[in-house]
């Protein structure tokens, strides 16, 4: 644990971006943050330089991955059919199944060094969770949890009528975390149909727009609403910058 732990968060609204290039700009940001410290572990204290926290937020084309705890086998489509459905595919590093990024989405990769505030994986996971619940909240929708089953869901007492609004999935390497959520906002849901999202066959999908029973949601409103229950969750700043080299 650092003594000058840095709790400002750079935050990256990157936009609609190909998969391979928001996972080549997170890994970058990845692999910044354990080179400094690794340097950090052969200088004294008062030498030690602070490392950096990041949040993106983004949505992808239509894309499948797959964790690497998953199962091809929940994909149900072959790869022609894929091809013929303009939609990509990759295993990936996280931890979780399969499930659905695309447009509508608001896609959350925090690359922090959970250092600089707890090292607890189970408290991260639950404060991603409650930034979304405390979102759909502001929108006057109760969401919650359910036990071994990671990410948020609507209507999570009653088993028959569960269904989840947003996936999850997380890799962490010396503290720092990757990886993140995906939360249905004005998503077309029918690309769920063509996967077993996260492996589960027995519960629905849904969306934001979906359960409002509207054909939008203001997505920046949603945005801004995450942000800022995120931030006070992590006792962070979010600090807005540039994101022009992606």
């Amino acid at each position: 644990m650092y003594t000058h732990q840095n709790r400002h968060i750079q935050f990256h609204n990157i936009g609609l971006v190909d998969y391979q290039l928001a996972w080549d700009y997170q890994k970058n940001l990845f692999d910044s943050i354990v080179s400094t410290k690794k340097a950090n572990r052969n200088q004294p204290e008062y030498q030690r330089l602070p490392t950096a926290n990041h949040l993106i937020f983004c949505s992808h084309p239509h894309v499948y991955t797959l964790g690497k705890s998953g199962s091809l086998s929940n994909l149900l489509l072959n790869e022609a059919e894929l091809a013929a459905r303009n939609i990509q595919f990759y295993n990936i590093g996280r931890g979780g199944d399969i499930t659905y990024h695309g447009p509508g989405q608001i896609i959350g990769y925090p690359i922090l060094d959970l250092d600089n505030f707890f090292t607890d994986l189970h408290k991260f996971l639950r404060l991603l969770e409650e930034a979304i619940i405390l979102t759909l909240a502001d929108y006057g929708l109760q969401a919650g949890r359910i036990v071994g089953a990671t990410g948020v869901w609507l209507d999570p007492d009653d088993l028959n009528k569960a269904r989840k609004i947003c996936a999850m999935g997380i890799r962490c390497s010396r503290w720092v975390s990757m990886h993140g959520w995906a939360f249905n906002v004005n998503t077309d849901l029918s690309y769920f149909k063509h996967i077993i999202p996260c492996g589960i066959d027995d519960k629905a999908v849904t969306s934001l727009h979906t359960e409002l029973g509207v054909a939008q949601v203001n997505i920046t409103e949603v945005q801004d609403r995450l942000k800022q229950h995120f931030a006070h969750l992590f006792e962070a700043q979010l600090v807005n910058v540039s994101s022009n080299d992606i």
